[in-house]
């Protein structure tokens, strides 16, 4: 069956507009280049994986049979030079008129055992380089009258579970800024959108298991989602959609009974009882 992206037709939002998609490398990233790409758009692929960055733009640019429309570049996001540097690359194309923070990473783990240096890195990847980007583009933005900013934050930017305490409190910063942000810009007409997917097939959720009830959901879903967020503004969504109304089910009943509910789930475990052997690899990569 074909994607919802590629059965609606492509709009004027979307077509030959410049976006830029930090984690592009890999994951949701790459499927979110690519699914603007398919649109018509001209796209920026940035990841801290050089390789990875000029090899998924060399295979999305073939795929829409125009490899001058996408572009591979390395860029640290936790570095604002590097992420300036990765912005005026895509202004060489014309204004950014549509900004994916999807770049982060997951490391896992009690509290109490996690290193200061992967603190650290977690809360600047995942956090801070929200900000810096944000910072970067919203100014044309706002001078121009128009532009969207989506950040890839997480169903945990909602609901915080035990053995991923500081990747939680780094996707619930993510919410909290993007809402503010969104009451700042808003006025401008700039578009600030958050799109929280559950536990979705990549290498980041290596080993770990979805909730009873719930499903992992691919890149391309989240992709899709992505791009329909931008064709259809609205601040915050969902994958899958259904996510949402058991979390805001949840979150109406008493503390005690959303415990009760958690652990029937097994979303009280869902970060603690993980595959450390799927995930090694993972970990390793993470760290450096």
């Amino acid at each position: 069956m074909p994607s919802s992206s590629a059965r609606r037709p492509d709009l004027p939002a979307v077509r030959d507009r410049v976006v830029v998609v930090t984690g592009a490398g890999r994951g949701i990233g790459r499927a979110t280049a690519a699914r603007f790409a398919g649109a018509g758009a001209r796209v920026l692929v940035g990841d801290l994986d050089t390789a990875a960055a000029r090899e998924a733009a060399e295979a999305i640019g073939a795929s829409v049979g125009d490899p001058a429309r996408v572009r591979g570049v390395r860029v640290d996001v936790a570095d604002r030079a590097s992420y300036a540097a990765l912005v005026a690359e895509a202004e060489a194309w014309g204004p950014v008129e549509v900004l994916v923070n999807n770049a982060g990473i997951m490391p896992l783990g009690p509290l109490l055992e996690q290193g200061e240096a992967s603190i650290d890195t977690t809360l600047e990847v995942n956090l801070r380089a929200v900000v810096t980007g944000t910072r970067l583009v919203a100014p044309g933005m706002v001078e121009r009258g128009r532009g969207h900013v989506v950040n890839v934050a997480s169903a945990v930017g909602r609901v915080g579970l035990a053995g991923g305490a500081v990747y939680s409190a780094s996707k619930f910063g993510v919410v909290g800024f993007s809402e503010a942000a969104r009451g700042e810009l808003a006025p401008h007409g700039v578009h600030v959108s958050c799109v929280l997917p559950t536990v979705v097939a990549t290498e980041l959720a290596a080993g770990v298991h979805a909730t009873r009830g719930m499903r992992p959901c691919t890149p391309e879903e989240v992709a899709d989602t992505v791009l329909d967020v931008v064709r259809r503004p609205r601040f915050e969504t969902w994958v899958p959609g259904y996510a949402k109304a058991l979390f805001h089910t949840s979150n109406a009943l008493p503390r005690r009974a959303r415990d009760l509910l958690s652990h029937a789930m097994g979303a009280d475990a869902a970060l603690t009882h993980v595959d450390a052997g799927a995930r090694a690899a993972y970990e390793r990569r993470a760290a450096r």
